[in-house]
């Protein structure tokens, strides 16, 4: 009963990833709830297997029907590939509650300032020279794939809103990018949890599958329907992520 419960919960989080990211809001509690008996490694490398399965998709379909700007994205997926990596190994070093409220602050400005800012995303006017946006890809790389490694909660937000603000994409072209990242970082991860044999294959291969459709259908709309309708489902995934941060950190 747990396995339909499961891909259930993984439809719905290859919807919400592929849209506006946040998808791991869904999927690994859900884990967490119908298999508390089995360890969190498991639990992560399981996730990470279905979670990868519709980003790769989502890839794809972004990559066909949108266009990923591959100089500005390329090196901040290959820096954050390394550096989620980093960043997984050191994660018993940092104090994770420290991160959560930093990371509510941050979320909690996004939300605030994309919510006022009307026009925030509808255009794409890329911004950047192509050196400046080498470096500022890097960069972005480096910080929010060591992020993702070694804690994770809002990875995809931070980058949309990334590569609207600074790299001056709008919300789809945003999105698609984020996308090509997260990939990264998560077959990163992936590689890791596969390697030290914590995957529940029986479990990640049929949420794999459900993940996929949920990201088919949602990249589908997303292309459909466009920016707007991106902005919209962000700011939504941001709110659900600054109360559920809110929670867990109040929370005895």
């Amino acid at each position: 009963m747990e396995i339909v419960f499961l891909c259930g919960f993984a439809f719905l989080a290859g919807f919400i990833d592929s849209v506006a990211g946040g998808g791991g809001l869904i999927q690994l509690p859900a884990l967490l709830i119908f298999l508390p008996q089995v360890p969190v490694a498991n639990l992560l490398g399981t996730n990470k297997l279905a979670s990868i399965a519709g980003t790769s998709f989502a890839v794809v379909q972004y990559a066909k029907h949108v266009g990923i700007d591959w100089r500005a994205t390329l090196p901040a997926t290959m820096t954050a590939f390394v550096f989620s990596f980093i960043g997984a190994r050191i994660a018993s070093l940092i104090n994770t509650e420290i991160m959560r409220v930093v990371v509510l602050v941050l979320l909690v400005a996004i939300a605030i300032y994309t919510f006022l800012q009307k026009d925030f995303g509808s255009l794409h006017a890329p911004k950047l020279g192509r050196m400046a946006q080498m470096l500022f890809s890097v960069a972005a790389g480096m910080t929010i794939g060591f992020y993702d490694g070694f804690f994770g909660p809002g990875t995809g937000s931070f980058l949309i809103f990334v590569f609207i603000g600074i790299f001056g994409f709008n919300f789809l072209r945003a999105s698609a990018s984020a996308k090509l990242i997260n990939f990264a970082t998560n077959l990163s991860a992936m590689i890791y949890f596969a390697f030290t044999d914590n995957i529940l294959y029986t479990f990640a291969i049929p949420m794999a599958l459900f993940n996929i459709l949920g990201s088919l259908i949602g990249t589908r709309l997303a292309i459909l329907k466009g920016s707007r309708f991106v902005r919209i489902f962000f700011l939504l995934v941001v709110a659900g992520m600054i109360l559920k941060l809110a929670y867990d950190t109040i929370r005895p």
